[in-house]
């Protein structure tokens, strides 16, 4: 069976993806502490994007929520951090309810196994896959998970680099902070 070039170059490069992201570690440059204010994005509006949700059925984009709070999650099935940080996620949804958003964007090379994560982990907000992960490249998440706050005007005001059991308290007191 002969495998195209194409599809052997976007094989090895998801590959090559997961090797440096492996243990969900470092991605690249970037502090890797519970916030990192040192972030390029810190203080800069957030990337648009308009990605898929994992049915294919319908799409997610962060206009889509302009106006609210929004915690923009990049996170990927194959990382444990990611599955602690779903459950704390819902709970945020959950107690801001309408006056913010979370998103979570999986990087995975495949959309696959995202709906069977979210039921693993009963999340319920709105998920997207970055298909080539184009619109990971424009946040540069350090490290798997990164959430990125993003207040009400669309300016990403608070960088979370991996996760920590009890960071979720800091997230909702800057979300908080955001809606005053």
């Amino acid at each position: 069976m002969m495998v195209s070039r194409r599809r052997l170059v976007v094989k090895w490069s998801g590959t090559l993806f997961v090797l440096l992201c492996s243990g969900c570690g470092s991605l690249g440059a970037g502090a890797s502490s519970a916030s990192d204010e040192q972030h390029p994005l810190v203080g800069a509006a957030a990337p648009p994007f308009d990605l898929p949700a994992p049915d294919q059925k319908h799409r997610i984009t962060l206009a889509g929520y302009s106006g609210k709070v929004v915690v923009v999650d990049f996170w990927a099935t194959w990382c444990a951090p990611c599955h602690d940080s779903f459950p704390a996620y819902q709970r945020i949804a959950e107690k801001f309810g309408s006056q913010a958003a979370v998103i979570g964007i999986s990087v995975d090379e495949e959309p696959a196994g995202i709906p069977k994560f979210a039921k693993e982990t009963g999340a319920k907000f709105p998920l997207a896959w970055d298909d080539g992960q184009v619109t990971s490249k424009s946040y540069q998440p350090p490290t798997m998970p990164t959430c990125f706050v993003v207040d009400k005007s669309g300016i990403v005001r608070f960088v979370h680099s991996g996760f920590h059991a009890g960071e979720e308290r800091e997230i909702e007191s800057e979300i908080a902070s955001l809606l005053k």
